[in-house]
């Protein structure tokens, strides 16, 4: 059975994927097309807040993710006031990504977008035209529709188990193994 996958779609690690990277890893995809695509591992989250990562950025009190292995040196954003932040691309309904940066700033200091409005990212997830497709034939990757709530209200330290959990039937034992082998 072939696997649709769409921007929008979430890819969680199968649970014994042992790239560091990627493992337990929930992905969003914002980009997918025939040129290849782009997501953000939504459940890494780093130690650094962005005003200590971002220079000449309005203080703010929210954590920076890892958003994957490919262009360390860039920031990215995913948020849910589309409505305010002009340029922005909606990825699911309730999310969007990227903005007009320096808006993003004014909003911010004028308190119209909180931390818990955005989350931003070190680094994103890409794959080549057909690579993606590889993968999810491979068993790599199980996908799962998007929610809004996962990205803004779930934590990330159990988003993994709890998608794979939405999923039910099957999935729902995939979310209970444990990352040990031995412990299963």
């Amino acid at each position: 059975m072939k696997k649709s996958i769409k921007t929008g779609t979430i890819l969680l690690a199968e649970p014994f994927m042992l790239d560091p990277n990627f493992k337990r890893a929930a992905v969003l995809l914002v980009d997918h097309g025939d040129d290849g695509s782009i997501g953000f591992v939504l459940n890494r989250e780093s130690d650094v807040r962005v005003d200590e990562l971002v220079s000449e950025f309005p203080e703010f009190d929210a954590p920076v993710y890892v958003g994957g292995p490919v262009g360390r040196d860039t920031v990215h954003y995913l948020h849910r006031k589309g409505e305010l932040l002009e340029g922005s691309d909606e990825v699911v309904a309730g999310v969007y990504w990227g903005g007009d940066y320096e808006q993003l700033k004014f909003l911010i200091r004028q308190n119209l977008i909180a931390p818990g409005d955005i989350r931003f990212f070190v680094g994103y997830s890409g794959w080549s035209d057909n690579q993606l497709a590889e993968e999810l034939a491979h068993g790599s990757w199980v996908t799962a529709n998007m929610d809004a709530n996962y990205l803004f209200k779930s934590p990330p330290a159990t988003l993994w188990r709890q998608v794979m959990d939405h999923k039910g039937n099957a999935f729902s034992v995939i979310a209970d193994m444990q990352e040990e082998v031995k412990h299963n």
